[in-house]
């Protein structure tokens, strides 16, 4: 029988890390050797024998739970946002010094969700006009979403590869955020409503026709697979990935 994989939960008292930790559990190849909480030291989980971590705690305390990781040597699977720029270029020359450790940083680990940003992304140089919503529960503290925001990114890249122009938008005077934030010259919506849980749609459109490609997650244990594929994939991508995408063959 093959060795199990050894994983802590960073973050395991939350709503995604509870169910993480649930996944963890049940998977028959991992073994859950830690789950910490907010003030529960990071030196466990090197007592505990982790060389897996998967990291869903909050933006101020990402960065160092990650430097703690690759400084020893383990693996990391991230869904915590706040990953500036800066922050990603620090992580990479971090990781320089442990060039066999691998850290995945995911906006989003629902599978449909990964898939339908890179069909956006296919589907983007096609179209005269794109814009994004997308739509959560009101305690989200991020806005827009960090999976919003890959979206763009890639729906960016593939517009700008194509030499797509920008969409045509005439407005001249608008109140102070109406036509949403400017990622990568991508419009993105964010709407924040009782009820939601996480929803995205990419609105695609050209003269006389219109495509939407929309993703929705009805609850947390829809973004359990991508973090256990994760987990399964990091070892064998060391250095940092940023986006479930970059383990999967997308061809984006």
């Amino acid at each position: 029988m093959a060795e199990r994989l050894p994983v802590a939960v960073l973050g395991a008292n939350g709503r995604m890390g509870s169910e993480a930790v649930r996944a963890v559990e049940a998977a028959p190849d991992m073994e859950l050797v830690a789950a910490l909480g907010r003030n529960d030291s990071l030196e466990s989980l090197v007592d505990a024998g982790a060389r897996y971590v998967v990291d869903l705690t909050v933006p101020d305390s990402t960065e160092e739970n990650v430097r703690f990781a690759v400084e020893r040597g383990l693996h990391a699977v991230v869904g915590t946002t706040g990953w500036t720029p800066e922050r990603l270029d620090k992580l990479r020359e971090l990781l320089t010094g442990s060039p066999a450790t691998g850290v995945l940083i995911a906006p989003n680990f629902a599978l449909g969700s990964v898939l339908a940003s890179a069909f956006a992304a296919k589907a983007a140089r096609y179209f005269e006009s794109v814009e994004i919503v997308e739509l959560h529960h009101p305690d989200k503290v991020d806005a827009p979403s960090g999976t919003a925001v890959r979206t763009a990114q890639l729906v960016a890249a593939s517009r700008a590869e194509a030499g797509v122009g920008p969409s045509p938008d005439a407005t001249q005077k608008q109140l102070d955020g109406a036509r949403g934030a400017d990622v990568d010259g991508v419009r993105v919506h964010a709407v924040r409503l009782r009820g939601l849980v996480a929803h995205q749609e990419v609105l695609l459109g050209g003269p006389g026709e219109q495509l939407t490609i929309r993703h929705d997650s009805f609850d947390r244990a829809s973004f359990m697979p991508g973090v256990l594929l994760g987990l399964r994939s990091v070892a064998a991508h060391p250095g940092l990935t940023v986006g479930l995408d970059g383990y999967l063959d997308l061809g984006v």
